[in-house]
């Protein structure tokens, strides 16, 4: 696929290079450069959002009357295309790419007013209360439970999978409200101070280590109705409205090719250029992202115009998942023998890897491209995983656009 950008998007690219160029520390692209997981360490994308705020470009997707930039979608693309060639560390997601969407679209004037503001300077820190223990692919099935007792809700229950619920200090829920006879129903999203009395986390460690992933505890917690986003009962339709733009709201291919772009220069210090099979694999990863970017570009044109991704999300976290494990395939075996050696000390984890000391010298093995192949890979697992199952996601384009 070729983009021909016009002269005004060419100007406007040229804007935002200058901008990186003047504001994208060394110290933060080489910190980028050393992530092992899809979420940045904290204090990286604390320090990025600062900037990015100041600039008034924190949220490219909002409308400008929330503090978003009133981009088009080819300067949207642009504009992550550009962070993602340049190095440039992600924000956490939970808050701007997730919840900021559902507030603009289900949320009273007054949750506008408080929270939209405080998730863009980034005072605010989300996380998402989703999953529980039986309640993950089949989410409706969910058992967290809010008493109505006057003006507040008493929620008691056990959220888990709960990404960076350690540092987080709002949390948006699904709740069950009442038993109705179709498990949809009677589900309320409700918005919960994680310092509220009777939240409690506990950490869950990945394969690589990290401490990223938490168990939330929910014991009387004491929240008031006017965090209920829409109506009480009516939580899955918001729910539903938020999973697009996790799936596929945001932009996800510049990333993708950027990825792909340190693979091939991987390959080529490790001389794996004369390797056929591995070369035509990469270059078959090359075409598909190629095809992702051309379904990409059209969905961030109609959430221009208003419109909400629809089942296309789900199709782009399907193949974005799959071609980003794939990714990391091809970089461990680039790594080669580099891949072998666990020194997180080298790198830039999502989270404390609380089991691991590293070793007195602070030195490490390998060359610094395999320095996060193998954490990656292991990070990475989950992706097919998370929000929603790939076979969850086959299921809805099958019964959405099939008609199956």
């Amino acid at each position: 696929m070729h983009v021909r950008w016009s002269e005004a998007e060419l100007k406007f690219r040229d804007e935002v290079r200058a901008f990186l160029d003047a504001e994208l520390t060394p110290e933060m692209r080489r910190a980028t450069a050393l992530m092992t997981s899809v979420y940045a360490p904290h204090d990286l994308a604390t320090a990025w959002q600062k900037i990015l705020h100041a600039r008034g470009w924190a949220a490219p997707a909002w409308p400008v009357e929330y503090g978003g930039c009133g981009w088009s979608a080819a300067q949207r693309y642009i504009y992550a295309s550009e962070l993602a060639a340049a190095g440039a560390p992600p924000l956490s997601p939970m808050g701007i790419g997730m919840c900021g969407p559902v507030l603009i679209g289900h949320g009273t004037a007054e949750q506008k007013a408080h929270f939209l503001p405080r998730m863009l300077s980034g005072e605010h820190l989300w996380c998402q209360g989703y999953s529980e223990p039986g309640s993950g692919s089949d989410l409706a099935s969910l058992r967290m439970s809010a008493v109505e007792d006057g003006e507040d809700f008493i929620c008691s229950g056990h959220k888990l999978w709960t990404t960076h619920a350690d540092a987080a200090n709002w949390i948006f829920c699904l709740v069950r409200t009442s038993q109705e006879r179709i498990p949809q129903q009677g589900i309320t999203f409700l918005l919960i101070d994680m310092t509220t009395p009777g939240v409690s986390v506990s950490p869950i460690l990945m394969l690589s280590g990290e401490h990223i992933q938490n168990d939330v505890f929910f014991s009387e917690v004491r929240v008031p109705k006017a965090n209920v986003v829409g109506k009480i009962g009516e939580g899955w339709t918001v729910a539903k409205y938020l999973m697009e733009f996790e799936r596929g709201g945001g932009v996800a291919t510049p990333g993708l090719k950027a990825r792909l772009g340190r693979i091939g220069a991987m390959a080529t210090a490790e001389g794996l250029t004369g390797d056929h099979g591995f070369m035509a694999r990469l270059s078959a990863l090359a075409i598909e992202i190629d095809a992702l970017a051309a379904v990409e570009l059209q969905i961030l044109s109609n959430l221009s115009q208003g419109d909400a991704p629809g089942a296309k999300s789900s199709m782009m976290k399907t193949v974005g998942t799959e071609i980003s494990q794939r990714l990391t395939e091809l970089a461990v075996e680039a790594a080669g023998v580099y891949a072998q050696p666990y020194q997180p000390h080298a790198t830039r984890p999502g989270g404390p890897t609380p089991n691991y000391r590293p070793p007195a010298d602070q030195g490490h093995v390998g060359p610094d491209h395999s320095l996060t192949a193998a954490a990656k890979y292991l990070n990475d697992r989950a992706a097919s995983i998370y929000a929603g199952t790939n076979e969850i996601q086959r299921n809805i384009m099958a019964k959405a656009v099939l008609g199956l």
